[in-house]
């Protein structure tokens, strides 16, 4: 099993069935891939932002959903965000720690970048993801 290294493109759906270990990483299932579990700690995930809450103690937070389902990311009034990208319908990149797994994915955000200029990013998100993962041991 590898070890946390840096931010690992996942997408939701399989982060709801990751499970925390003893030492604060999250272990992702690959079992359907024939692989071991992926140890990780940060995340590289990408969607379309549904909706933001301004302000309050956890720096902001928006809903933001991929193709596989939706996820929430705190603190995004305290993270490099480049040109503003906090709006509903945009499509962005989001770095961050993984909080929380079930009942779906919580991240504490590190950086955001607005994509939306060009839906290749989009439309070729999943391959990306499935191209990465194959070749993590």
């Amino acid at each position: 099993m590898a070890g946390p290294g840096p931010p690992v493109k996942v997408l939701a759906a399989q982060l709801r069935g990751a499970v925390r270990g003893a030492d604060g990483t999250w272990q992702m299932g690959r079992a359907e891939a024939g692989r071991a579990p992926l140890r990780l700690r940060a995340v590289w995930m990408q969607g379309t932002v549904l909706e933001v809450e301004r302000g309050g103690g956890r720096g902001g937070s928006a809903r933001l959903r991929d193709g596989s389902g939706p996820f929430t990311v705190l603190g995004v009034e305290e993270v490099p965000k480049g040109r503003p990208c906090l709006s509903a319908g945009k499509y962005v990149m989001v770095m961050g720690v993984v909080k929380s797994c079930s009942p779906e994915p919580v991240l504490r955000a590190i950086k955001m970048t607005d994509l939306s200029e060009n839906p290749v990013h989009k439309s070729m998100w999943s391959l990306e993801v499935e191209d990465l993962q194959r070749v993590i041991p």
